[in-house]
């Protein structure tokens, strides 16, 4: 039986047809069309145009690379002629106003990992969907200000040696790969489900004498292998490339931590809220596994502002939850005694 296309599954999404889902529908629909212009423009590499030069600062701060701005170009061209409302962009400082009758907001980052953008690593776009409301003071950014939970979906794309589409719309989260022979997405992964439990994590370690206590003990545990406390050995990952990153946990489990660290600018984490981890959660989820900010369960954070960062971990349910207790109740991981009173691997 051949696989499931990406429009068969949106048009068993649509079911009875009601303005959110037909709305959902149409702006995925114009989301795989820019996806798809903008790996023909990654594939070019060096040899195209708007690759990997680097235009100085974006609206929250972060160096921003010709291929950033580009791409945020394509894909707000794209929802203009989606029923969306209003877009909110890494790249842009303030939402953009498209259709004041449309009933979705998008929140996207255009191309997340473009610090690989020059490196041949993989890359990708995420983004979030939301129900556009008013606010009594006219905010544009009102529609942002939702806690992930009222998505009504969430997605990302990644730029690797396939094309492929990861998405949920609230019934398990689905991977498509584009079929270039067939010349549209192919359903490669129904409903995956992340395992509970894992032994292998994902942090930057070059960071290591910068974060708090909770997060060095946790790493020395697993450092430790089967001779620690975890009486089992670990794999390190770490991409540098967020979609790369959970769409490996997506295939094999693991837990990715994006901690807050006392670093000037680090503190609150680095990892926007609104449109990397709400849809990186939402998606996870979906999947069985968790996301927190350590303690808090993303999806039930209400953003303060569009560009708000917040510390990340997600991945296999059981060590997310193993690391909020490192936070919250140290002294309830039996294994350790005591837990504070041990050096770890990375301190003399």
């Amino acid at each position: 039986m051949p696989a499931a296309t990406l429009d068969a599954f949106l048009n068993s999404y649509l079911g009875e047809p009601d303005e959110l889902r037909s709305a959902v529908v149409a702006t995925i629909r114009q989301l795989t069309q820019a996806a798809t212009t903008i790996r023909n423009t990654i594939n070019q590499g060096v040899l195209g145009t708007a690759f990997a030069g680097t235009r100085g600062a974006n609206a929250d701060g972060d160096i921003q690379k010709d291929l950033d701005v580009f791409a945020d170009d394509i894909f707000l061209d794209a929802m203009r002629h989606a029923p969306v409302a209003l877009y909110a962009s890494e790249e842009l400082e303030q939402p953009v106003l498209l259709d004041r009758q449309a009933p979705l907001a998008i929140a996207i980052d255009p191309l997340d990992g473009s610090s690989n953008i020059d490196t041949n690593v993989s890359i990708g776009t995420v983004f979030s969907l939301l129900p556009a409301i008013g606010a009594p003071d006219g905010n544009p950014a009102a529609s942002f200000l939702q806690a992930g939970v009222n998505q009504l979906g969430a997605g990302f794309f990644i730029y690797g040696p396939q094309l492929a589409l990861v998405l949920s719309l609230g019934s398990g989260t689905h991977v498509f790969v584009l079929s270039t022979r067939l010349g549209t997405f192919v359903q490669a992964y129904e409903s995956r489900i992340i395992p509970q439990r894992t032994q292998e994590f994902a942090i930057n370690a070059a960071n290591y004498r910068h974060w708090d206590e909770a997060v060095r003990l946790y790493i020395d545990d697993c450092l430790e292998g089967t001779e620690g406390p975890r009486e089992k050995d670990f794999n390190m990952r770490w991409i540098a490339s967020l979609v790369a990153d959970c769409y490996r946990i997506l295939m094999r489990g693991g837990v990715f931590l994006y901690p807050g660290d006392k670093r000037k600018g680090y503190r609150q984490g680095r990892l926007r809220l609104v449109y990397e981890a709400n849809p990186i959660a939402y998606l996870v989820e979906q999947a069985g596994g968790a996301a927190t900010d350590t303690i808090t369960r993303i999806l039930e954070i209400e953003p303060e502002s569009l560009h708000q960062r917040v510390p990340m971990v997600f991945g296999s349910a059981r060590e997310v939850a193993r690391i909020t207790r490192y936070h919250t109740e140290p002294s309830a991981i039996g294994e350790r005694a005591p837990l504070f009173s041990r050096r770890g691997l990375f301190r003399a």
